[in-house]
């Protein structure tokens, strides 16, 4: 947890614009809601001559993530961006409901078609930073911190994955799927070996964990034991094969099956939903390979795990040592709104908001 609680300080660096590949188009208001865009006609105008401080806020107990994005956005297409001021939280901050994140005063023609586009950045990366820190949180509820593997790649569009792998990091994220997820963070992605891999082996474990080793000998050997629906009998398998070699087992039964480890033990069944990775599958499974001298040997589970299940594997300390988290991880829960609050140095906003300084936001460095 010491290094979650770091992030959580501020003590992230900040990342630089060259760390974005925004799309040119945000310039021209290709991305920007339509009456922004007249907005910013009218003023040019007839009222030129304005300063505005347009503030940002979200409703929830968050980790704030997209600040360096959104810098790094409004200073490149912005007008005149030297001529604005930003102050903001950083990436990693804990925020409270209603707690203003970030301002940018300066000309509204200036920035202000970019209010929509900065805020959809606070709220992606931010419910995915805020997701990731309550799935970690609960990996550690043992009094141990589980790491957590970052898997969503398959859950959302791949132009994505920079951006929610950032966000994963900055929320307490181990590791990534994929090289893109580790990107903005100079890390490179990690994996083993997908179902596909066992199949073109003919759903041999052992071969499969041959061939991958010959291939990856500086890797860690971790083999999927599902492929066949007997994670135990696999498992088994491949640590008598490989020995001190064999560094980790994954468990991804799918939530419709019922391994045969229960088909062979009908006597344990009737208290439980014995479908997917459930708890009793995996104490078998460390009883199992702790029987033969395997201790060694660590569990890693996935498959349509979130805070909830994770939380209550904990609180059973089932023998867990690594969680692989995908979809739920990407919930879009929190939005976040941009208010103009005052004009030319006056307290200025429409009803129901107000200017909300906050002595913790410091000036972003040009």
């Amino acid at each position: 947890m010491k290094e979650i609680e770091l992030k959580m300080q501020g003590k992230i660096k900040r990342l630089s614009n060259q760390t974005f590949k925004f799309d040119e188009r945000i310039k021209e208001g290709w991305f920007s809601a339509v009456y922004f865009l007249k907005t910013r006609e009218i003023i040019n105008a007839k009222i030129p001559d304005n300063t505005v401080t347009m503030q940002f806020f979200q409703k929830e107990h968050a980790v704030l993530c997209g600040t360096d994005e959104v810098i790094a956005l409004v200073k490149t297409f912005a007008d005149n961006p030297d001529g604005l001021e930003i102050y903001s939280l950083k990436d990693g901050d804990k925020v409270r409901p209603f707690e203003t994140v970030m301002t940018i005063t300066g000309p509204y023609q200036d920035f202000g078609y970019l209010e929509g586009v900065i805020d959809g950045i606070l709220s992606r990366r931010t419910s995915v930073a805020t997701n990731v820190y309550n799935v970690v949180k609960a990996a550690g509820l043992s009094g141990v911190q589980k790491p957590v593997i970052f898997m969503g790649d398959r859950d959302d569009h791949y132009t994505q994955q920079a951006g929610d792998g950032y966000a994963a990091y900055i929320g307490g994220s181990q590791a990534q799927a994929t090289h893109a997820m580790s990107e903005w963070w100079g890390k490179e992605g990690m994996g083993t070996m997908p179902h596909a891999l066992i199949q073109m082996f003919d759903g041999d474990i052992v071969a499969t964990a041959k061939a991958y080793y010959e291939i990856y000998p500086e890797d860690d050997l971790i083999v999927l034991v599902d492929y066949n629906n007997d994670c135990i009998t696999d498992a088994l398998k491949a640590a008598r094969e490989f020995g001190s070699e064999l560094k980790g087992v994954r468990v991804d039964t799918s939530r419709t099956m019922i391994d045969q480890y229960f088909v062979r033990h009908p006597e344990v069944l009737g208290t439980f939903d014995p479908r997917g990775v459930n708890a009793q599958l995996i104490f078998a499974l460390r009883e199992a390979l702790d029987n033969e001298g395997f201790q060694h040997v660590k569990i890693v589970v996935s498959g349509g795990f979130n805070e909830q299940r994770i939380h209550e594997f904990e609180e059973q300390n089932v023998p867990v040592d690594i969680y692989g988290v995908g979809s739920s991880l990407l919930k879009i829960k929190i939005g976040f709104t941009g208010d103009n609050v005052m004009l030319n140095g006056k307290l200025q906003a429409k009803a129901g908001r107000k200017y909300r300084p906050n002595p913790r936001l410091e000036k972003a460095s040009d």
